[in-house]
């Protein structure tokens, strides 16, 4: 087996992804259920929108991912995050369609699973402590996030993440661009592409920035938070 592809598997069991010694595939990636109803995010994100959100766009990064790996069926049996963390050894001729498609489908499956029902979670814990350590507290934080959401130009997220250190960090991606890309883990993301809010607050983004904090799961984001930072031995 190439170097390459052995590294992949052993980051993807590092990962917990549960790749065995006889290569039981992660391929063909299916689209997951919502953890709740279309309706659940009301008012903030309308079910509708949550509707298309999921069953059309997130489907579509799904099919297109899919697609793109039929060609190499020698990396079908990677999880998506070792494929993005080791973007540059995914063959050329697909490696945009593994950005582009890959990195819908893990940002959107987190997405989905850092939302909960509005006004219903506290903002504490791990993520209170780190963020009041390393980002200026919570307003500090709802400031630079929201200005990463609105000044991203075009389609993209905002996010929080941690870097190799174990540090908490804001930043934003265009397109579907992953934050593994460049080194960081994902731990809290803000799709501001126009399909995720524009039925709802059609071209106020900066309403739909606003209202987002309302449906953060922060109990979801502790519980991610606590395992990359233990992956990082932090």
């Amino acid at each position: 087996e190439a170097p390459m592809l052995l590294t992949l598997r052993l980051h993807c069991l590092a990962l917990g992804w549960g790749i065995t010694a006889d290569r039981v595939k992660l391929w063909p990636f299916k689209l997951p259920e919502l953890p709740y109803g279309f309706d659940y995010l009301e008012p903030v994100i309308d079910a509708k929108t949550m509707e298309i959100h999921h069953d059309k766009h997130h489907a579509a990064y799904v099919n297109n991912l899919n697609a793109a790996l039929e060609k190499h069926p020698e990396f079908e049996a990677n999880c998506i995050c070792g494929l993005l963390k080791n973007i540059d050894s995914v063959p050329a001729d697909i490696r945009q369609a593994v950005i582009n498609n890959g990195g819908g489908h893990h940002n959107h499956s987190l997405f989905w699973q850092s939302l909960t029902k509005a006004d219903s979670s506290e903002f504490a814990g791990l993520v209170k402590e780190k963020v009041e350590a390393e980002l200026g507290g919570y307003e500090e934080f709802v400031k630079n996030f929201s200005a990463a959401a609105a000044t991203r130009f075009g389609s993209g997220w905002a996010w929080l993440a941690l870097d190799k250190e174990g540090k908490l960090v804001v930043t934003s991606t265009a397109n579907q661009d992953s934050p593994y890309l460049t080194g960081l883990t994902p731990i809290l993301g803000l799709d501001v592409w126009e399909h995720a809010y524009y039925l709802n607050y059609q071209n106020r983004r900066p309403d739909y920035i606003k209202e987002f904090f309302r449906v953060v799961n922060w109990d979801f984001v502790n519980e991610r938070l606590a395992k990359h930072l233990e992956k990082l031995g932090k």
